[in-house]
């Protein structure tokens, strides 16, 4: 419609609404990022399906609303016929670079205006990120034969090793098929599509074998992943479950997948952090507690009672999780509010602030500053609790959260005393997450077998990740390596923490 025939009055109260629908609309924006960025601190654990629901609907809101922030914005511009100055944000150096040469229509010898002579002035120039499809190509290997003229002796060179027997695929190949499937949760049947579209035509069972075959030869690396794994002093362990098809009864059972994780880091470690996976057919107690027969030290784990046996005797220690504790007294704050429950999650967050203060310490450090500053409020927070206890329905669900936590008192309070602990479980509930991000996608495990070969895989995944390395890039490079008769004697060199790419591996990963 027009404003043609509208007061100025009329306009300026439109422009004042819209201004502040804007201005409205910026707020929920940051409202929504804020809230976000809390949800994303919390922990996603099995028990919260649905803070994962909240925190995937609030990121596609804020798509949308982002979105049309911008929409709006380029409008304004357009509309008002003024450019906006850009943010100025160098493109990572690392990206190769393509140049694109804008001449004068007129050439670049005579001046369009008077026919003199041009002379170089200086120039401008802007980088825009790019994208090109990820293209397939064929790896044509020629080895000449030569004889000689002497003795007639054919010399050739030897045939390089082959990912697979006869097969087509390269090193590469198979590592882009596993990570795409494992980290960015493309089944193979997705993944034969794609192919499918740029007229490649491989039936999603050959991508099984070959990311079967990928799993074998990195079999010694997730061994050795264990291993140092086992001699730490401290593990993370939590679970999720996986749906495992049954063969021939067209059902699935609940299976589970164990994520196994040392991250010292936020103790100012330089030991390397890794994480290996398991896969079994239930969620007995006696895998857990044979996975970790070897093991001495502290495990930070939820309080299933499948790792009550561990902690018999001084070998292994428990420490529990105040994530989870405080997840119980939230539910009840949700739904019915008290002083009660407000005082408790206020003081909980005082805990945590301390544990920012000291995050990447020594633990000698993290354990005397939490002696002298979280010792104290726990001692409070745990008189609240029992006094709470006294006064409570033992059957409300307050007094059963509030009980969860009080018998589990020693094992929450126990990372005041050891530096090297945490405050929570969430490194194991992280690692854990891509897992229950990825059963979204490929829906279960088709055999005992297949979940063990996602174990596997996940375990050198993760572990690269957590070293900060490129997960295609080092698989392709290592189950190269090894199928060329890599050397035992030097698998150390093969680990995610000690890998150094190659300018070939770079390049390959940009």
């Amino acid at each position: 419609m027009s404003d043609r025939g509208s007061s100025p009055v009329d306009k300026d109260a439109r422009i004042a609404e819209l201004e502040a629908a804007l201005a409205a609309r910026d707020t929920l924006i940051d409202t929504l990022r804020f809230q976000l960025a809390q949800l994303q601190r919390l922990t996603f654990g099995q028990s919260s399906e649905k803070l994962s629901l909240q925190i995937e609907q609030l990121e596609l809101t804020l798509e949308e609303l982002e979105g049309e922030a911008e929409l709006t914005d380029i409008r304004k511009v357009q509309a008002d016929q003024k450019e906006r100055p850009a943010p100025v944000r160098a493109l990572p150096a690392h990206l190769p670079r393509a140049e694109r040469r804008i001449e004068p229509e007129a050439g670049t010898c005579t001046c369009p205006s008077c026919g003199g002579a041009l002379r170089p002035l200086g120039q401008d120039s802007d980088e825009m990120l790019d994208v090109a499809p990820v293209q397939w190509r064929v790896i044509r290997t020629v080895r000449p034969k030569y004889s000689c003229r002497s003795c007639e002796q054919i010399v050739q060179a030897p045939a390089p090793v082959k990912a697979i027997a006869r097969g087509k695929a390269s090193f590469a190949t198979l590592a882009h098929v596993i990570v795409a499937k494992f980290d960015h949760h493309l089944p193979l049947y997705r993944q034969a599509e794609m192919m499918a579209a740029q007229g490649l035509d491989i039936d999603r069972s050959t991508l099984a074998g070959w990311a079967a075959q990928a799993a074998h030869l990195l079999d010694p690396i997730v061994s050795r992943i264990r291993e140092e794994g086992i001699k730490a002093g401290k593990i993370h362990v939590d679970d999720t479950p996986v749906p495992m098809l049954m063969p021939g009864k067209g059902k699935t059972v609940q299976a589970r997948l164990w994520a196994y994780v040392v991250d010292d880091r936020a103790a100012g470690a330089s030991t390397p952090a890794l994480a290996w996976y398991r896969f079994t057919p239930d969620r007995s107690g006696v895998h857990p507690q044979s996975e970790l027969k070897d093991f001495t030290g502290l495990l930070q784990a939820d309080a299933y009672a499948g790792f009550d046996k561990l902690y018999r005797g001084n070998r292994i220690r428990e420490v529990a999780c105040w994530a989870h504790f405080r997840r119980k007294i939230f539910e009840n704050h949700a739904t019915s509010p008290t002083p009660l429950t407000s005082n408790l999650l206020d003081r909980i967050a005082a805990l945590y602030r301390i544990e920012e203060e000291i995050r990447g310490q020594p633990p000698d450090q993290r354990r005397r500053h939490r002696q002298d500053r979280s010792r104290p409020q726990v001692n409070e927070l745990r008189s609240i609790i029992d006094d709470a206890l006294r006064r409570l329905s033992p059957k409300s669900n307050m007094a059963k959260a509030l009980s969860y936590g009080r018998k589990r008192w020693d094992a929450l309070t126990r990372y005041i005393d050891e530096g090297v602990a945490e405050i929570d479980n969430n490194i194991a509930e992280r690692a854990i997450r891509p897992v229950a991000i990825g059963r979204k996608n490929w829906i279960f495990a088709g055999s005992k077998a297949g979940g063990e070969r996602a174990a596997a895989i996940y375990s050198v995944i993760e572990t690269a990740k957590l070293n900060g390395i490129e997960p295609q890039a080092y698989i392709a490079d290592v189950i190269e390596k090894i199928a060329g008769d890599w050397p035992a004697s030097r698998w150390d060199e093969l680990m995610p923490w000690n890998w150094q790419p190659t300018q070939q591996h770079v390049a390959q990963a940009a």
